[in-house]
């Protein structure tokens, strides 16, 4: 017997891959999560039936949402993430020797524990000296900082059940507040494809292009997120992606990646027309 894990992308679109073996299910105060074992992609993890890591392609988003940042401003001592319950993000981010502080916060442990059993690749720097886990509510948290982080990152999952509030102009605002003068808020940022994340990667771009000063979208190629094709925000006080760039500065760190390159850096900035269009507009 073949057994298959799908997930609906839209009413008229769904997303299939062959599974050896369901290896871990359990329900959270927050949410459903599940982690099974693929022919294709290696062991993955859902949560509420949706997709949020496979061991294959995993670089990809992990390395979008921390080095674009990083290379803009090398300087970064202090950063605060939002979700990443996986740990690909601070993996990424504990590569930097320049980096004091990490401080992770995310509202279900139970999506950290998971992690920590089922993928090593990804929660292998967990327990890193220099980082600090809080298992709470990232809205909460940030509410009350000022001036005191160099990067926010927030890596968070689709905006339904705990990640809505982490699309609202409340949230953002409150980021721009915790930031330092030449901080930095990197957001994952929906895919632009499907109707339904479309409309709400306009929204929160638009609310975002409302606080910050500066703010652009920039894009990768993941596999196994709806239509491959997905987005992340940047934004921040003083500092441009593009123009505040120093390629060779990051390049002279030596870090090796396996989808991030400073090539890439600009060029996942040129965004297709009919992306552009919206994010002007605000219409899809």
């Amino acid at each position: 017997m073949e057994l298959w894990y799908t997930e609906e992308h839209t009413e008229n679109v769904r997303f299939s891959i062959k599974i050896k073996e369901h290896l871990y299910s359990k329900k959270s105060p927050f949410q459903q999560i599940d982690v099974l074992d693929t022919y294709e992609f290696g062991k993955l993890l859902t949560i509420d039936g949706l997709i949020m890591i496979t061991e294959k392609d995993e670089f990809i988003y992990h390395d979008m949402i921390t080095h674009v940042a990083m290379a803009t401003n090398p300087t970064i001592k202090k950063v605060l993430v939002i979700g990443a319950g996986d740990g690909g993000t601070v993996r990424e981010l504990t590569r930097y020797k320049t980096i004091e502080k990490i401080d992770m916060v995310e509202i279900d442990k139970v999506v950290v524990d998971a992690s920590r059993e089922f993928f090593p690749i990804t929660a292998c720097e967990l327990d890193n000296e220099r980082v600090n886990l809080y298992f709470e509510d990232g809205i909460k948290f940030v509410e009350d900082k000022e001036n005191e982080y160099d990067l926010i990152i927030v890596d968070s999952t689709d905006p339904i059940g705990p990640g809505e509030g982490l699309f609202t102009t409340e949230f953002y605002t409150n980021c721009y507040k915790a930031l330092t003068q030449d901080g930095i808020l990197v957001n994952q940022n929906e895919s632009p494809y499907y109707d339904k994340n479309a409309k709400e990667m306009v929204r929160a771009s638009r609310k975002i292009k409302d606080i910050f000063p500066i703010a652009k979208v920039y894009q990768s190629h993941i596999p196994t997120y709806p239509s491959g094709h997905w987005l992340f925000g940047f934004a921040s006080k003083t500092l441009d992606p593009i123009k505040d760039l120093d390629a060779k500065k990051w390049n002279d760190l030596g870090l090796k990646t396996k989808y991030y390159n400073t090539d890439i850096h600009v060029g996942a900035f040129a965004l297709p027309n009919y992306v552009k269009e919206m994010i002007e507009t605000g219409t899809i």
